[in-house]
C-alpha cells in the first residue's frame, strides 16, 4: 500500500471494518466486565462509598486510558498503517537513539506475559459462573481442556471462524449493556457515580481504597489491543467502534454497581456481581455466551502475540523462528514455537492459581507495566512530531501519574502472584537484551573489507578450469549494505577454506528489514558484469523473506533483460536452466574456545549462543532449499586467549 492508501484506508469508516474492530480488536476489553468488580471487591465488605466510588475511578479510567490515549493520541502514530509498541519503536528510532530499544524490550515483554495470563483469566471468569449452579464444581478441567483446544486450533488459522468474531462480539457487547439496563431499572441514581467528586470520595474516606486501584485498572486490559491490531481494521473503525462499546461497557459496570449498593454491607461471595444480575431464566445461555466472548478475546490475544514476535524477530531482538502463513487475511500469523509456549505458561497459570480473582494480581501488573512503556514511547513520538512542549508535558504527566498511581496500588500484590508477571517478564526481557546485544557484539566482530582488493582473483577464479567448478552461481548472503564492501569471513569461504570455490558469476545478497511492514523491493548492483552482482532486497518487517525464490525471479528478470549473461560459459548447453545451477552458502559461526572474555561478556555470548537453539536455522529462516545449500561454520573470537610461549625441549 501507498502512504496515501494507508491513509485512505484508516479514514475509511466501513459496517465490515467495524465488525472487525468488534469482533478483534475489544474482545479483550470486552470481557473484563466478567471480573473487575469481582477483583475489586473480593472478600471485601461492600460500601456505598467504595461501590460508587469503583463505577467513578472506572468511567474515568477508561476515559483518560483508553480513550484519550489509545483511541485519540496512539492510534494517530501509524507506522505504514500498523500499529503496536515494536512498530511505534520501529517509527521513533530515527529520531531519538537506539536506546528506546529498552522501554520497546520492557513493553513487548510484559506484553507477551499479558498472553500468558490473559487467556486463563478471561476463560476462568466465565467458567466459574457454573459455580453459582453447580457449587461443587471443580473449573479447573474445563478451563485447562478449553484453553488446550484453543492453542491447537491456532494451526488452522481463524480466516474462516474469524468472519464471525464480529457478529458474536456485537451480540456480546449489546447483551451486557441489556444486563446493565434491566440491573438499572430501579435505581438509575446509580449513574451519579460518573461524576469523578465520587472517586475523589472514595479515596478520600473508604479505608484501604487505594489498594483498590490494582483491581480498577483490570477495566481497560485489552487496550494496548487497540493499537497492535490497528492495521487489521482501520484508525477510524476502531474509533467509531469505541463509541458504542464504551457505553456498553459502562452500562454494565453501572448495572453491576446497582446489585453491590443493594447488598451494602454483605459480599460479593464467590461468583462475580456480573453473573448476580444475570436473570435465572437467561443464566445458561449467559455462561455459554460469556465463554465463546472470552474465547474469542483469547483467540485475538495470541494472534496479537504471533505479530509481536515476529516484529520483535525482524528488528532482531529476539531469535528467529517458523513463521507460517494459515490463512489469506493479511497479517495472519502462526508460530509453532511460541504457540505451545503460550499454551503451556496458560496451563501453568490455571494450575497456580486455580481461580481467575487469584490471577489478577499478575494481570493488572502486566498491563500496567506495558503501559507505562507505550506512554514513555509516545512521549517521544510526540516529540518527533513537533508537538507543543507544554502539551507534551501535559499529556505524558496525566498517563504517568495514573499508572504509577496503579502500578503502585498493583506492586503490594507481588506476594499473592504478582510475582510470576514480574519473573516471566524479566526472563523474556533478558532474552530480547542478550540477543540484542549478542547479536551486534557479533556483528562488530565481522570486518567488512574492500571488495575492490578481490576482484581480480575472483575473475580469474572464474575462469580458472585447472579447479573443479563447485557452481555456476555461488550465492552468500552478506549483511554489507554496500556492494563496495563484503564480509571477511565470505571472501575466507570462497579462497581460502580448502579448494577454492569457483563460480561463473559470484551473488552477495543482503537482505534490509525496513521499518514498514508491508514493502518488497530489490536493487542490484552490477559489480563486474558477468562475475560480480549485488542484489539487496528491501522487505517490510512483516514480510516473509522467500529468498530462494525471490533470487531466482530477480536473475530470470536479469537475463531476460540481458543484464547478465551467462550464455558462453562450456556447459550451458547442458543445462536445462537458462541462469543454471546456483548454490547459497550459509555462514554461520560458533564460539571458539580461543576466547579470554570478561565475565559479563561470556555470560552474554554464551547465552546468546544458547538461546540460539530456540531459533530457526538460517536457511529455514531465508526460504533457502536444501538441495541448493551448503552450511559452512566459522570460529568466533571476541578477545583472544593470550597464550604463554611454547619452549621446545632438547
Amino acid at each position: 500500500m501507498s502512504t496515501i492508501n494507508h491513509s485512505q484506508f484508516h479514514k475509511k469508516i466501513t459496517i465490515a471494518g467495524s465488525l472487525i474492530a468488534v469482533g478483534i480488536v475489544f474482545g479483550d476489553i470486552g470481557t473484563s466486565p466478567l471480573y473487575t468488580l469481582n477483583a475489586v471487591f473480593h472478600g471485601k465488605v461492600i460500601t456505598e462509598v467504595a461501590a460508587l466510588g469503583c463505577l467513578s475511578l472506572i468511567f474515568w479510567t477508561l476515559c483518560f486510558q483508553t480513550t484519550l490515549k489509545y483511541i485519540i493520541i496512539t492510534l494517530q502514530a501509524d507506522n505504514k498503517g500498523e500499529g503496536g509498541i515494536f512498530s511505534l519503536y520501529a517509527l521513533i528510532r530515527r529520531y531519538w537513539g537506539k536506546w528506546l530499544i529498552f522501554p520497546a524490550m520492557a513493553g513487548g515483554a510484559f506484553l507477551i506475559a499479558d498472553g500468558i495470563i490473559t487467556p486463563p483469566i478471561s476463560v476462568a471468569s466465565a467458567i466459574e459462573g457454573l459455580q453459582k449452579v453447580a457449587p461443587e464444581i471443580n473449573t479447573v478441567p474445563i478451563i485447562i481442556v478449553i484453553l488446550i483446544g484453543l492453542f491447537v486450533f491456532q494451526q488452522f488459522g481463524t480466516e474462516k471462524i474469524g468472519k464471525i468474531f464480529g457478529p458474536l462480539m456485537m451480540i456480546w457487547f449489546t447483551f451486557i449493556a441489556v444486563l446493565g439496563i434491566m440491573a438499572l431499572k430501579d435505581n438509575w441514581d446509580v449513574l451519579k457515580a460518573l461524576n469523578p467528586y465520587y472517586g475523589y470520595l472514595m479515596l478520600k474516606n473508604e479505608p484501604g481504597s487505594f489498594w483498590m486501584l490494582g483491581g480498577i485498572f483490570l477495566c481497560t486490559t485489552g487496550a494496548e489491543a487497540l493499537y497492535s491490531d490497528m492495521g487489521h481494521c482501520g484508525r477510524n473503525n476502531i474509533r467509531v467502534s469505541w463509541v458504542y462499546i464504551k457505553i456498553t461497557l459502562v452500562l454494565c459496570y453501572a448495572g453491576q454497581t446497582a446489585w453491590l449498593l443493594n447488598h451494602a454491607g454483605g459480599t460479593v461471595g464467590d461468583i462475580s456481581p456480573f453473573y448476580h444480575i444475570v436473570p435465572e431464566v437467561i443464566y445458561w445461555p449467559t455462561l455459554i455466551i460469556a465463554t465463546l466472548a472470552t474465547i474469542i478475546a483469547s483467540q485475538a490475544l495470541i494472534s496479537g502475540c504471533f505479530t509481536l514476535i515476529n516484529e520483535a524477530i525482524r528488528l532482531n531482538i529476539w531469535p528467529r523462528h517458523l513463521v507460517l502463513f494459515p490463512g489469506k487475511i493479511k497479517g495472519q500469523l502462526y508460530i509453532p514455537f511460541i504457540n505451545w509456549m503460550l499454551m503451556l505458561g496458560c496451563i501453568g497459570m490455571v494450575l497456580y492459581f486455580k481461580e481467575s480473582t487469584k490471577m489478577e494480581a499478575a494481570f493488572g501488573l502486566s498491563v500496567t507495566l506495558t503501559m507505562l512503556m507505550s506512554t514513555i514511547l509516545i512521549n517521544f513520538y510526540l516529540h518527533a512530531k513537533r508537538v507543543n512542549a507544554v502539551l507534551i508535558v501535559l499529556i505524558t504527566g496525566i498517563f504517568l501519574c495514573i499508572e504509577t498511581s496503579f502500578l503502585i496500588a498493583n506492586l503490594q500484590k507481588i506476594a499473592e502472584g504478582g510475582w510470576i508477571t514480574l519473573v516471566i517478564g524479566f526472563v523474556l526481557f533478558t532474552a530480547m537484551f542478550i540477543w540484542w546485544k549478542g547479536k551486534q557484539i557479533k556483528e562488530k566482530l565481522m570486518p567488512l573489507v574492500p571488495i575492490e582488493k578481490y576482484l581480480s582473483i575472483l575473475k580469474q577464479l572464474s575462469t580458472d578450469e585447472d579447479i573443479p567448478k563447485f557452481s555456476t552461481n555461488l550465492v552468500y548472503l552478506t549483511s554489507s549494505s554496500t556492494p563496495r564492501k563484503i564480509e571477511q569471513t565470505v571472501l575466507n569461504s570462497i579462497l581460502h577454506n580448502g579448494t577454492p570455490k569457483r563460480a561463473d558469476i559470484y551473488w552477495f545478497i543482503h537482505v534490509n528489514v525496513l521499518d514498514e511492514p508491508y514493502a518488497m523491493r530489490y536493487s542490484v548492483d552490477t559489480v563486474v558484469k558477468n562475475d560480480v552482482y549485488f542484489i539487496e532486497f528491501n522487505l517490510g518487517f512483516r514480510i516473509e523473506p522467500r529468498i530462494d525464490y525471490y533470487f531466482k525471479y530477480v536473475v530470470n528478470n536479469m537475463i531476460k533483460e540481458k543484464e547478465v549473461d551467462i550464455s558462453g560459459r562450456s556447459e550451458y548447453d547442458y543445462q536445462l536452466s537458462k541462469m543454471g545451477d546456483f548454490r547459497f552458502v550459509v555462514m554461520d559461526s560458533f564460539l571458539s574456545f580461543e576466547n579470554d572474555m570478561p565475565a559479563w561478556k561470556n555470560f552474554v555470548m554464551k547465552s546468546f549462543y544458547n538461546l540460539r537453539y530456540m531459533s530457526v536455522k538460517e536457511h529455514i529462516n531465508f526460504g533457502l532449499d536444501k538441495s541448493n545449500l551448503v552450511l559452512e561454520k566459522y570460529p568466533l573470537v571476541i578477545s583472544p586467549v593470550q597464550h604463554p610461549p611454547l619452549i621446545r625441549e632438547t
